[in-house]
């Protein structure tokens, strides 16, 4: 069982253009929520939601802004840079099965949270890890995630409905995929390089 978690770690793969599009089994996606929803939270506050999204509209409205946002950051992008990008492919929210939107509710579990009174960010980072555990269960699942992070907040909130005060964390796009790529796209197009651990464990001290 521990060599499994660790290759479930290691092939686990942020998808953009093998989505498939067959279905998900209900049961599966319930699976997968639930090991989502198991992730430890600061205070046991819980403080996420998902918002399956299976509808074309909202996917195609969602996907025409990310469209615009990537015209926005190449255009920030020196010549040899934006060459690279423009063979990036940075979304699958149409070709995927569904999307999953995770959101962060500041005021759950309060107005005393155990744990975050020094540390306002433990509540962001317990979805963080909801959202890890999701892409884990995924992947265990021969399923595949991608992340949309080419939004803005506003839009996407006032796309889904999602209450004031309520931030959406990300887009995850999901579905059988046709394979899990050996190595990961901006590595493949060049666009940056795993570091080895070595470069990054201390001891002690920095």
């Amino acid at each position: 069982m521990t060599h499994e978690l660790y290759d479930i770690i290691n092939r686990r793969r942020d998808v953009r253009g093998e989505f498939t599009g067959a279905p998900v089994p209900d049961a599966t996606l319930d699976r997968i929520l639930g090991a989502a929803h198991a992730a430890p939270s600061v205070g046991l506050s819980q403080p996420w939601d998902f918002v399956v999204v299976r509808d074309r509209a909202p996917r195609e409205a969602f996907h025409a802004h990310v469209s615009h946002e990537r015209e926005v950051f190449a255009a920030t992008l020196d010549a040899e840079a934006a060459a690279r990008f423009a063979r990036i492919k940075i979304d699958g929210v149409l070709e995927s099965t569904l999307s999953v939107v995770v959101t962060y509710d500041a005021e759950r579990g309060g107005p005393a949270v155990l744990g975050r009174h020094a540390i306002a960010d433990a509540g962001l980072y317990s979805v963080c890890l909801a959202i890890q555990n999701l892409w884990l269960a995924a992947t265990a699942e021969d399923l595949g995630v991608g992340w949309v992070s080419f939004y803005r907040e506003d839009f996407l909130r006032d796309l889904l409905g999602i209450p004031a005060g309520v931030r959406p964390v990300a887009w995850l796009c999901l579905g059988p995929v046709s394979r899990l790529r050996e190595v990961p796209d901006l590595e493949r197009h060049g666009w940056r390089r795993r570091s080895p651990l070595h470069q990054v464990r201390h001891e002690n001290r920095w």
